[in-house]
């Protein structure tokens, strides 16, 4: 993923969509470079928190939202038969081509459905807030996932191999 930067005078939703490649293509370099050791290793104990976990969480998470909410599939977790979202953040037996084409297709699924819908205002409900949430908040929600996640990111490649900077 190449990383552009957000459009200072942007329309919203052009500057939404930029933004949310961004913090893609943010995740995406903080792992360049390594392998799946590296991308497995866990944080400070007791933390399990990886690389690779962040990475397998932002397939869920894309998933959840953009295919489940705002489209209404009915499409099963990806590393959980249970349900669970706190199951991605165990890369324990997982690989970053596993886990990177998991990711890399919910993004495209996520992209083709934040193009067709009509606008921002498009609503769906979602079923743990039980309201309607328009497309505009579920893309300010991926932001701010993705924005917390990365600073995650930036101290676990610090860890790794000293590699700073975002």
């Amino acid at each position: 993923m190449e990383r552009i930067s957000p459009p200072l005078t942007g329309n919203e939703r052009e500057t939404l969509r930029t933004y949310l490649d961004y913090h893609r293509a943010t995740l995406a370099w903080k792992c360049e470079g390594l392998d799946d050791e590296q991308l497995r290793r866990a944080s400070v104990p007791p933390s399990t928190l990886s690389l690779l976990g962040l990475v397998r969480h932002m397939g869920e998470v894309e998933r959840h939202w953009f295919r489940r909410v705002l489209g209404g599939e009915e499409v099963a977790h990806l590393w959980s038969d249970t349900r669970d979202f706190q199951a991605a953040y165990d890369a324990s037996g997982s690989t970053r081509a596993e886990a990177f084409t998991a990711w890399q297709e919910e993004v495209e699924h996520a992209r083709r459905i934040e193009a067709a819908a009509e606008s921002l205002e498009v609503t769906a409900y979602v079923p743990s807030w039980k309201e309607e949430a328009s497309l505009r908040l579920v893309m300010l929600h991926l932001i701010h996932e993705y924005a917390r996640h990365n600073g995650h990111a930036d101290f676990l490649r610090e860890a790794i191999d000293g590699t700073t900077g975002a």
